[in-house]
């Protein structure tokens, strides 16, 4: 029976952080495309658009289903 694969993602010096138990086992190296963040006024302006235009989510349902596998 083969166990499923477990996925880590974080920055480098995260994951190396966690060396010592993966030590002597396989691994795969994915390094990911940088993501250009949004500066604040852009982030702010989109949410106000969202919240203005009712595209958003209400808090009763933010969180279903999160421990769901």
């Amino acid at each position: 029976m083969t166990s499923q694969p477990l996925e880590l993602e974080g920055t480098w010096e995260e994951i190396v952080a966690q060396s010592e138990k993966f030590a002597g086992r396989r691994v795969r190296v994915i390094v990911l495309a940088e993501e250009e963040l949004k500066s604040a006024e852009e982030s702010f302006r989109q949410g106000w658009y969202e919240a203005m235009t009712g595209q958003t989510i209400p808090l009763s349902e933010l969180w279903e289903g999160i421990d769901a596998e």
